[in-house]
């Protein structure tokens, strides 16, 4: 898969492994970890501790945070470096991990590395949400169109309990 077309939804998703910010400090881990016979929620972000960032992961939080505890894992994925990723996961009380992509590579492999126009920084996470079956196949995708546009959330929800019944 290029750096240009995210998968798409009956796609196996691209397995990957980093950095990764939890309740347990900073350990690499792989996606296949977390695919444990429950749906796994990929949520890309540019940039922690932006506005909208923080916005859509408090969000996450409180929507998807009941979700994650039982019906699925939710893992954030930011081109930031994993020691920020673990304060904007403390300062936010956010339940779930964050990965560090912090080389591009996780954002070129599934197609979500994009330009941030408005601070000229290249190879960072486009906004994008994806829902792997527990079997790792794609069955759910969003991508923002334009920037700042959070994902709707009632639509990721749904895709979490279809994914779980599938």
């Amino acid at each position: 898969m290029d750096d240009t077309t995210p998968p798409a939804v009956g796609d196996d998703a691209p397995g990957f492994t980093a950095p990764v910010a939890d309740g347990d400090g900073i350990t690499p881990r792989s996606l296949d970890a977390y695919l444990d016979g429950t749906p796994t929620v990929l949520a890309f972000f540019p940039a922690a501790f932006s506005g909208t960032c923080t916005e859509e992961f408090c969000t996450f939080r409180d929507r998807l945070g009941p979700l994650a505890s039982d019906a699925a894992t939710v893992l954030g994925i930011s081109t930031d470096l994993p020691w920020a990723l673990a304060e904007f996961r403390d300062a936010e009380s956010l339940p779930f991990p964050l990965v560090a992509d912090n080389d591009g590579v996780i954002c070129a492999d599934y197609g979500v590395r994009t330009r941030y126009e408005r601070l000229g920084i290249d190879g960072v996470a486009r906004r994008s949400v994806l829902v792997l079956g527990a079997d790792g196949v794609v069955t759910y995708r969003w991508l923002a169109d334009e920037p700042g546009n959070e994902p709707d959330y009632a639509a990721v929800e749904e895709a979490v309990r279809d994914a779980a019944e599938g």
